[in-house]
This record gives structure tokens, sequence and C-alpha cells, in this order.
């Protein structure tokens, strides 16, 4: 074959492989989707994981004492989760586990209540609530400071994209409502004032909205979506039964939360399109599930805000 055909041929294939990536890159995001989540399925609240469609659930903890409240790690290497395996009663503490389950251990150990962990999704820190407030230590449990120092409570603190702000429930009026801060506490602000109940705050991936559950049409609550300085809420359930605790897929596409809407009313996690759409239960099971937290690691190999690019070399043919 004449030296100009094998170089066409060689563009050609190329042009073929590069335009073929984003389709393979795609396929493997959606087959290594998961959620972790907390579920009393053994008769103990534990942390389990699941494959994105509801399939292939395991128990990661198996522990006598509780596990609730998952939390990724950026990397996906790790999880967070609140436990009460101390020796004293019902004292919960925050720990973190390998994705897999091994390698558990205690990242707080103090006389009050630590819980509701949320990894920071630059990796460095770990927000939570304790005593009431919201606190941030080092992702290895150290330098923990209290951000709130407020007279009421703090909870469900929820990270932005870029690590910058932590958006957080307080029950600082008459009811509780949604508040967003920087990082270090500063610039607290109510970006929600309703007589409803506000709380269960989710920052989408891009930013720009922020998920929570709310009883502003009346109860029980339904999740709604507002622009994350508060504007335009809508409500994208709508349901005569309880739904709770949204939780955005990585493309932020999606949002699994928690519902009792079942004939039983026990609460299973349901996953639908960020308009309402394509309602689907996705666990089904007799016992309770709850707390969903959604990873997927191909997508999350790039900064909130930065696009993935593939780099590589072109090999010379003879």
């Amino acid at each position: 074959m004449h030296p100009r055909d094998n170089l066409a041929h060689f563009i050609l294939a190329s042009v073929v492989a590069l335009g073929l990536t984003p389709l393979m890159v795609c396929v493997d995001a959606q087959a290594q989707a998961r959620i972790a989540f907390m579920s009393d399925r053994d008769w103990n609240w534990e942390i389990y994981v699941m494959d994105a469609d509801g399939g292939n659930p395991r128990n990661l903890t198996n522990n006598p004492g509780e596990d609730k409240n998952p939390s990724w790690s950026p990397d996906g290497k790790r999880i967070a989760f609140t436990a009460d395996r101390n020796d004293r009663e019902w004292n919960q503490q925050i720990y973190v586990m390998d994705a897999d389950g091994g390698n558990q251990q205690n990242l707080s150990n103090n006389d009050s209540d630590e819980s509701d962990p949320s990894w920071s999704p630059d990796g460095k820190r770990i927000a939570f609530v304790g005593n009431f407030d919201i606190h941030v230590m080092d992702a290895d449990g150290g330098n923990p400071r209290n951000l709130t120092n407020s007279r009421q409570n703090d909870f469900s603190p929820s990270w932005s994209p870029d690590s910058k702000r932590i958006v957080f429930v307080s029950l600082r009026g008459l009811n509780s409502e949604i508040y967003v801060m920087d990082a270090d506490g500063d610039n607290q602000r109510n970006i929600t004032n309703n007589p409803g109940s506000d709380k269960d705050p989710s920052w989408s991936p891009n930013g720009k909205r922020i998920a929570f559950s709310s009883t502003r049409n009346g109860e029980p609550h339904d999740i709604y979506v507002m622009d994350a300085d508060g504007g335009n809420p809508r409500n994208i359930t709508n349901h005569p039964d309880s739904d709770w605790n949204p939780s955005w897929s990585p493309d932020g596409k999606r949002i699994a939360f928690v519902s009792n809407r079942t004939k039983d009313l026990n609460p299973d996690i349901y996953v639908m399109d960020d308009d309402g759409e394509n309602l689907r239960n996705i666990t089904n099971h007799l016992e309770d599930d709850d707390a969903p937290a959604w990873y997927n690691p191909v997508l999350s190999i790039a900064p909130t805000g930065k696009t993935l690019t593939m780099w590589g070399r072109l090999k010379q043919g003879d």
C-alpha cells in the first residue's frame, strides 16, 4: 500500500476512535454510578451501597451500633457516616471507611453528639453537626471549628460545588429555614422565608440550584428546587405522602429522594428527573431505606466547572 494511503487510513481510524470515546465514557459512567444509603433491612440501621438503578445492594458496615447518613469523598475512595459505637449510650460520632466498608475509623470522639457529615468537593474538609451547630474539620478529623455558633439549632450542611459556601438548615425563626454561609462561617443569610418547614438542602453539581424538602404547600413534605439565591422555588413532587432527603446525580439531571408513598408507607428511595418526571422506586424494600448519597467516579474526576480533557499521542505507523 502506498504511504499516502497508509496515512489516510490512519487518520480515518483515529477520527472514528475519537468519535466513539465520548460514548464509551458515557456508558462507563452509567455502569459505575453508585448510591450510598442507610437501611434497617437487617433490623438495624446500616450503611449500604447500590448501583444507580437500585441493583446489587451491599451492606458495608454490619455493626451492632446504628450507622447513618453516608457522604462520599469526592474521589469515591471513602465514605463518611454517623455511628453510635462508643461506650457512651446513644452518643453519635463521625466515622469514615473505605468505599468497600473496610478500614472503619472514628474521626471524632466527643461527649456531645456529632452527626450529618458532608464531605467538601475539594476533599479537604468535612462539615458536620455538633451540639446543634455546623462545624467543619479536616478530612482526617483534625482542626475542628464551630462555624455557626448560634443560639438556635443548625443542621443538615451541604457544600457548594466550589467548596466556598455551605447551605444548611436553621431554627432561628418560627420554623426551619434554609441558610447559606461562606465556608469559614461568614456571611450567614436566610434564603428561604416561608411559613412552612424547609429542610434537607442539597446543592446541584453546577452550583445553580438547591433541592430541598418543604411543607410550604401544607403537610406533608414535597421536594422543591430553587435557584441558589433562594429565588424561583418549584414543587417537583407534589404528592400527598411525604418526600424528603433529595440528592443530585453527578450530571445534575436526576434527583434521588426518599418517600413513604408505598402502600405499606415504609420509606423507599426513588429517582426522578430534575423536573419531577420519570419517577421510579429503586429500592422497593419492606424495611426502611433513607439518606441517599449519589456518586459517579467517571463524572467526578474533573473538579466542578471544569471539562474533562483526554490527552494522548498519535502513534506513527510503518
